[in-house]
């Protein structure tokens, strides 16, 4: 009942049938609201992506299938003077049914709060201060596996703190480089943190790491070439190393997305986000399959491709 709950608040929120993941800084999924008088920007993209199918007598085989993605964006940018204030929320949920007998099965869970503060120290320079929060929404399953329990709400959840500096040589490019970095990952499920789960320690709930950190950024929208000038492109790369434990084991996030604009509504787009947390394990059976556990860590690796129309305001 969850999982329609969440679906249901963000369908309610949408207008139009859009399917696009948005990330920081990808203007050319967003429409800006400026009010110069304040020194705000904001603004949102919200929707709702659904596909079905329907097969009865078919010779050839096949499925009844049943798809719906949610996607609700906001962000509010302050410039004023020597200060900027950059601050996104991006809310994301899928959920999938195939054959008549099956159960809908998560796509999608995601939720992300990021907020960035500056002072500018010359022409590309500011210093500044980051926050974000990463989590899920609802329970998470190996379905190749039983339909085990492996994530929750809160379970996992990340806590991010860091003061650094901020590069901004242009429009398109930024890159955050903090020596002062806290990490909080919460696992606020007991069965979950019984086992050890995301990196804590048995039976705890929280685990803390003190380390470097760095977030780097780029974003065109603006190609000139004829043969880019309908694409977009947005990638982001997060790394961050625990000074206090096997620094060495780096974590790595790394979101790119690209998107062609067939015309005013239409849009083909590709999300790509890989992940390696040494802190996150896997157990590797003989068949291959895996499941969280106590094995090793291992690259994790998510592709979306979506083509439908989009609205922003």
């Amino acid at each position: 009942m969850r999982k329609i709950l969440v679906l249901l608040l963000l369908a309610g929120l949408s207008f139009h049938t859009v399917f696009s993941q948005i990330t920081e800084g990808e203007a050319s999924l967003r429409k800006q609201r400026t009010d110069t008088v304040s020194g705000w920007k904001k603004g949102a993209v919200v929707g709702v992506n659904v596909s079905q199918a329907s097969l009865t007598n078919w010779a050839a085989g096949g499925q009844n299938s049943f798809g719906i993605n949610g996607l609700t964006s906001l962000f509010a940018n302050y410039k004023k003077g020597k200060m900027a204030w950059d601050n996104s929320l991006d809310i994301g949920y899928g959920l999938l049914k195939q054959g008549a007998n099956s159960d809908f099965i998560k796509t999608d869970d995601r939720f992300d709060l990021f907020s960035k503060y500056g002072q500018q120290a010359s022409k590309s320079l500011y210093y500044a201060a980051l926050f974000n929060f990463k989590t899920q929404m609802t329970e998470g399953k190996d379905y190749a596996r039983d339909t085990a329990k492996i994530s929750n709400l809160l379970a996992p959840a990340y806590v991010l703190t860091a003061i650094g500096l901020d590069y901004k040589p242009n429009s398109y490019f930024t890159a955050f480089l903090a020596p002062l970095t806290g990490k909080v990952t919460i696992v606020n499920d007991t069965a979950l943190s019984n086992k050890g789960a995301f990196g804590v320690t048995p039976g705890e709930k929280f685990k803390g790491e003190f380390g470097g950190y760095l977030r780097a950024g780029f974003t065109k929208n603006d190609f000139k070439t004829e043969v880019l000038k309908n694409f977009s492109l947005t990638t982001k790369l997060d790394l961050f190393s625990n000074y206090l434990h096997r620094p060495q084991d780096i974590d790595v996030s790394w979101e790119t997305i690209f998107v062609f604009k067939v015309n005013k509504y239409i849009t083909v787009n590709l999300n790509t986000h890989l992940i390696y947390d040494a802190d996150i394990l896997f157990d590797t059976n003989d068949d291959g399959q895996i499941t969280a556990g106590v094995d090793k860590s291992l690259v994790q690796f998510k592709e979306i491709l979506g083509v439908g129309f989009m609205y922003k305001f």
